[in-house]
């Protein structure tokens, strides 16, 4: 399951949804992003997030679909803010039930690697000096690929 939303997500809300997903779970790996104070930028005072409306939520339900082909996963779940977000605030969760934790673990972090490289969101750092759109980084770009070779 994918979603997009401006609003928050409640953490517990969201494992217990992944827990009650089905039989055979033995195993939930969940990472959550936060917004940093920096970036590119050293004065951050928050973020503003755009998206690709349709194709982002595709993109996402193709990424859990391969990591299925790859890993044992039971059940995922996605959930990407968009809008502006202040210091501190929640921006990603990504979910992944398992039967065991090694599956769980490679899944959840495929999942999130692979997002932040293939799905088309935009992201404008906010600060004292001034807002900037951030460019994609070469290390995420380096952790994707990752991927694909451990694939071949």
């Amino acid at each position: 399951m994918v979603i997009i939303q401006a609003a928050d997500f409640d953490l517990a809300e969201e494992y217990q949804k992944l827990r009650n997903s089905g039989n055979g779970t033995g195993a939930i790996a969940t990472f959550t992003g936060l917004v940093r104070d920096h970036g590119d930028l050293d004065d951050v005072t928050g973020l503003f997030l755009e998206h690709y409306p349709g194709m982002t939520e595709q993109v996402i339900e193709g990424l859990i679909t391969e990591a299925g082909k790859r890993w044992d996963v039971r059940a995922a779940r996605v959930i990407h803010r968009i809008g502006s977000l202040a210091l501190g605030d929640q921006i990603v969760f990504v979910g992944v039930c398992s039967a065991h934790r090694g599956d769980a673990f490679a899944a959840c972090q495929f999942i999130m690697d692979a997002l932040k490289t293939s799905a088309p969101f935009w992201k404008k750092e906010l600060s004292r000096s001034g807002d900037h759109w951030v460019e994609q980084k070469d290390s995420d770009r380096t952790q994707s690929e990752q991927w694909h070779k451990r694939q071949e």
